[in-house]
């Protein structure tokens, strides 16, 4: 029989330090010849991404030494920043952005030499950015999207689609860049050559939509020299949402789009127009978030790899002629937005409630799927991790409202049976986001001492379809907050959690549901906001980067139109309704959501006497990747419970809070 214990003051092995070097996956998988490449985090070295090769003898190493860090600002969260070939003698060529000056650099990792710049440096604005590159060796190219500052503004900038020598011409001479199209669209994604070599195809959208709101797939002739003649829209329109484009084996093209409300798989045909290759209520692509993810691949077999789920997600093999899904075996219940494919194998990164995401690969011509990087290990015994529940519970006017519970768990200890745990509701980034059901060890660091987590998908939510996607629209800071408010009463009401002890935390729109419930609600005893919005004018107006400077207009409503809902709902305007502790965390390198909305909070706040914390954290912009920052972010967290419940810790820093 297991000793009891107060819930909150269990004992865990799981500290800090061991979830902030867990922190982070494996994203932007592809293969270079044979070999698996992928980008994978560096917590430990100041938060850089790496590239790292896995050779045919099944060794993997990174490619490159810190500090050269792999990942694109193009949209400020960035897209797909390598790509490679395989060569006849050499070895690989790679291309891939360095994130410190945003160049495109190649590299001969084979050769003697160090990776040479093939783009030149800007000091206009933010300068230029390149994302999602396409590798043309034969023409001696890489085509990919270029972002280019104008003026000093967030907003001063254009998009084209640019093809860049590989001979380096261009590293010193921006006019050596070959703009392939114009710059009438705002958003556009790398172009997909067709297998003839004669068409390209790319994405395009503009302001105020987002690209889960309304995209176009445009089309091109590619002239014998490369050029683009003829861009027209083929595909798409302002309330249909197609977040990526494939080319068949056969010359058809194939896309992802939510025409029938769900994100389901559809061919050109030339005669039929868009044919659904498998109709279903169930998501088969996400939101594009950055630029270049994948959620499908063809086979050379004329055969589709697709993730796809309702909640959440699996790797399917699907036949387009027949519709027919075959689902791959394994444990894993959750697929990042990355696939690669090389003749028979398909690969991508995946993870479970019980392994964090690594590297697999499925062999379609066998059927067996293995890790082949990244592997999960467990840290410490995995009895430590909780066993989160999938539920849905009802909110206002009965809608659904999906969630994963983690209760505490500890195989050291129990709780008094007449005491209900504490716990943290947890809301998403995004908002137009998910929370995927798998292991983290930042939620294992709460559970294994006897705090509960609840990981709330609101109304909003992507993996549910488009009509629960648009539950947000002008909605927000409504339904997001009566829906986290819901799961939290609910846990409260049905004993699985003390209601005298609810917590709310999140980051980004998360921060702004969290702050928003602090500052509209009485659920909750504290919480813990990150990197937030707090203020919707001064956000909708020059306090954020380009890609969501319009979103809003979805979310809240034209600013013209509606200025007192703006100033209703943020909680800058609300300081006077909040009478609960808090911890406030921010980045100072954050363009996303910056500082001075925090600064412009306390303002707002002083004098109040509400104790709080606001830790701020140098070379941190929107999402933290720095150990060192992870790790005094999350004692700092814990610290705050541990005050506000009463609960006994002295195993982390005392946060102070200051009235």
């Amino acid at each position: 029989m297991l000793p009891t214990g107060a819930h909150g003051t269990w004992p865990s092995p799981i500290d800090a330090a061991l979830a902030a070097s867990h922190d982070g996956r494996p994203e932007y998988v592809g293969t270079v010849g044979d070999e698996v490449w992928w980008t994978e985090p560096r917590p430990a070295e100041a938060g850089r991404r790496a590239l790292i090769r896995r050779r045919a003898d099944g060794s993997a190493d990174s490619v490159l030494p810190a500090p050269w860090n792999v990942r694109s600002r193009v949209i400020e969260y960035g897209g797909r920043p390598w790509a490679g070939t395989g060569r006849a003698e050499g070895g690989p060529l790679i291309v891939f952005v360095h994130f410190a000056d945003q160049r495109l650099y190649a590299y001969a990792p084979d050769g003697p030499g160090e990776p040479w710049p093939l783009t030149p440096v800007s000091a206009v604005g933010g300068g230029l950015r390149w994302a999602d590159p396409q590798l043309h060796p034969d023409r001696g190219e890489v085509w990919c999207v270029l972002e280019e500052f104008t003026g000093e503004g967030p907003t001063d900038l254009r998009r084209v689609i640019a093809a860049v020598p590989l001979d380096g011409s261009a590293a010193d001479d921006r006019a050596a860049v070959r703009e392939l199209t114009d710059d009438s669209s705002r958003f556009v994604t790398g172009p997909k050559l067709s297998p003839d070599g004669r068409k390209a195809a790319w994405i395009a959208w503009d302001h105020p939509r987002m690209p889960w709101d309304g995209t176009e797939v445009m089309l091109a002739d590619v002239a014998e020299d490369g050029t683009f003649h003829r861009p027209r829209s083929f595909a798409g329109g302002p309330e249909e949402s197609v977040p990526q484009i494939e080319w068949g084996t056969d010359g058809q093209l194939l896309f992802a789009s939510d025409h029938s409300g769900w994100w389901n798989l559809y061919r050109a045909d030339p005669d039929r127009g868009a044919v659904a290759l498998c109709p279903r209520q169930q998501e088969f692509a996400g939101p594009l978030w950055k630029i270049g993810l994948s959620w499908f691949r063809p086979l050379d077999n004329g055969l589709i790899a697709t993730i796809h789920g309702k909640g959440t997600t699996t790797l399917g093999i699907l036949d387009p002629q027949t519709g027919e899904l075959v689902d791959v075996a394994g444990p894993w219940t959750e697929w990042a937005e990355t696939l690669a494919v090389h003749g028979s194998r398909v690969i991508g990164v995946a993870a479970s409630p019980y392994s964090a995401y690594e590297v697999v690969e499925l062999d379609t011509a066998t059927g067996r799927t293995r890790v082949i990087g990244s592997p999960h290990k467990d840290p410490v015994d995995p009895a430590y991790y909780p066993r989160p529940e999938e539920r849905t519970f009802t909110g206002p006017e009965g809608r659904e409202i999906h969630a994963h519970i983690y209760p505490p768990r500890s195989p050291d200890r129990a709780g008094p049976e007449d005491e209900r745990p504490p716990y943290v509701v947890w809301a998403h980034g995004g908002p137009t986001g998910h929370a995927a059901l798998v292991l983290d060890l930042e939620i294992a660091y709460f559970t294994s001492r006897g705090i509960g987590v609840a990981e709330v998908n609101y109304g909003g939510s992507t993996g549910y379809g488009r009509t629960y996607r648009n539950r947000l629209r002008e909605q927000w800071g409504v339904v997001d907050v009566e829906d986290c408010a819901a799961v939290a009463a609910a846990l409260a009401d049905e004993g699985t959690a003390d209601r005298r002890r609810l917590a709310i935390r999140g980051g980004s729109a998360g921060g702004w549901t969290t702050a928003a419930s602090l500052t509209g609600t009485d659920v909750y005893a504290c919480g813990t906001i990150i990197y937030p919005i707090l203020d919707l004018t001064g956000w909708g107006t020059d306090e954020t980067h380009d890609f969501e400077s319009r979103y809003l207009e979805s979310l809240v409503g034209p600013l013209a139109e509606v200025p007192d809902r703006y100033r209703e709902r943020s909680p800058i305007s609300r300081t006077d309704r909040l009478a609960t502790p808090f911890l406030l965390l921010q980045g100072l390198d954050d363009p996303i959501c910056p500082p001075v909305q925090c600064e412009r909070f306390l303002t707002a706040l002083d004098g109040r006497g509400i104790p709080h914390a606001y830790l701020t954290f140098e070379g941190e912009g929107h999402g933290f990747r720095r150990a060192d920052t992870m790790i005094r972010a999350l004692e700092a967290e814990l610290s705050l419970y541990a005050q506000t419940f009463g609960i006994d810790r002295t195993d982390v820093p005392r946060l102070e809070l200051k009235k």
